[in-house]
């Protein structure tokens, strides 16, 4: 239903390192301890070799330890996701303003690409954990300098923004100039992300490691409303005028370029704070992880590739979603173009904010196991049917489009088919983690 889906499905790369070198840059090649699949405890032999996912973990030192007393480290991972979903929001909400300034279908098919860093990014993850400055830490040595580019780059967008979007006298969007311009802000994002997914497993115990996925949930979720809903509703004149002032004024509360020099402000600060306050568990990094060097890295991550059951896999990936990704993209433009404001369409996303926290929870229930993808081709036949709903939803709008707007029962049935697709969007949450020992 959103216009523009951020694509999440980039390998999550979980690999290990250790830090016994001394030397300023490390890009490590010594041999890692014997492996074992995906911590099931069964070690493997040396044909085996490039099964290699995670080392065998050490007991914890002190015994087991509850969440409180690592509420910190959880509260920072909270907040380096929210901040990750800053971007993934405002490149959600550009497609909307780009049709409400009479893009065509091209040129959002076009800004499209702008998500596909976040695809991509097992390419580049490697490079990522394989160098770094130990003395300043492994994972900070990427997420600071990545964190300071990406706060920069918006303070700089946030002068240009506005010409790039065009001036509304004669002269339209830069599509080209904007595609570029937010992929690179996609692609610092997507880093940011290997760069705390990795961090992650360091910084909380072996006991609440788990609470890492829950705040990626969390915290991108709540960027991704902050990005694209709160933006969405805060620029929009006719919505600021009906629920936020008491005198009418032609321009809304905040532009992109004063949302994008807020939160690059925002970006900066938090990094720098991150740098000089928080220490990475160096203790740990020994133990819990062990770095391959890059060629070999990328050897590995190839190997496992073209195994039959990773290909098949792959082939599943890529086809999955073709029986209704062109209504998804297109259906909230499409409603745009009919009328429907597209601060109203932001809006209906709240009420879905708590299921898409909650529903996660609860399907997995269902997706764990030996057998993870049987709920998602038992859902297929349904997304499927979901997308034929958003035609006729399409079709539907111009014929309730009355002088005042749209009628209160027809935003009831648009939530209703939102609140359809985010029960269903869930359920192919086994495509993007199944774990590779249930493919094996």
């Amino acid at each position: 239903m959103s216009p523009a889906i951020a694509a999440k499905e980039g390998g999550r790369q979980r690999r290990a390192g250790s830090s016994s070198h001394h030397h300023c840059l490390d890009v490590r090649s010594e041999a890692p301890p014997a492996p074992r699949l995906c911590g099931d405890g069964r070690p493997r032999g040396e044909a085996e070799a490039p099964l290699l996912l995670l080392p065998p973990l050490p007991p914890e030192a002190g015994g087991p330890r509850g969440c409180r007393a690592e509420l910190g480290s959880v509260l920072l991972l909270l907040v380096l996701y929210v901040l990750q979903g800053i971007p993934l929001g405002l490149a959600g909400s550009v497609p909307l303003i780009l049709q409400s300034k009479s893009a065509s279908y091209t040129d959002q098919a076009f800004f499209s690409f702008v998500f596909w860093p976040f695809s991509l990014k097992l390419l580049w993850a490697p490079l990522v954990d394989a160098v770094y400055v130990r003395r300043f830490g492994r994972r900070k040595s990427w997420l600071v300098p990545t964190q300071y580019v990406l706060g920069l780059f918006m303070l700089y967008l946030s002068t240009r923004v506005d010409l790039l979007l065009g001036d509304g006298e004669g002269r339209g969007p830069d599509v080209v100039a904007l595609t570029v311009a937010f992929f690179l802000f996609e692609f610092l994002a997507a880093t940011q992300d290997i760069a705390v997914d990795g961090w992650a497993l360091t910084m909380l115990s072996r006991e609440n490691v788990g609470y890492a996925s829950t705040c990626n949930s969390v915290g991108q979720t709540a960027g991704y409303f902050l990005g694209n809903v709160l933006f969405l509703a805060l620029e929009s004149a006719s919505f600021c005028n009906k629920y936020l002032r008491f005198q009418p004024q032609p321009r809304g509360i905040v532009t992109l370029a004063d949302f994008l020099f807020f939160w690059g402000a925002v970006f900066l600060i938090t990094t720098t704070l991150v740098a000089l306050l928080k220490k990475e568990n160096k203790e740990l990094m020994p133990t819990k992880e062990e770095t391959k060097g890059i060629t070999d890295t990328y050897r590995l991550l190839f190997s496992i590739i073209k195994m039959p059951a990773v290909l098949t896999f792959c082939l599943l990936i890529l086809t999955a979603k073709v029986g209704f990704s062109a209504a998804d993209a297109v259906t909230g433009l499409k409603l745009v173009e009919e009328g429907v404001p597209k601060e109203h369409l932001a809006l209906l996303a709240v009420p879905m904010v708590p299921l898409q926290i909650i529903l996660p929870l609860i399907i997995s229930k269902y997706t764990a196991g030996p057998q993870p993808l049987n709920t998602f081709y038992k859902a297929m036949p349904f997304r499927l049917l979901l997308g034929l709903e958003f035609a006729f939803l399409v079709w539907w709008t111009p014929k309730v489009k009355h002088e005042g707007g749209f009628p209160v029962y027809y935003y009831a049935v648009v939530l209703l088919s939102y609140a359809l697709h985010q029960i269903l969007l869930p359920i192919f949450l086994p495509l993007q983690c199944t774990p590779l020992g249930h493919l094996l």
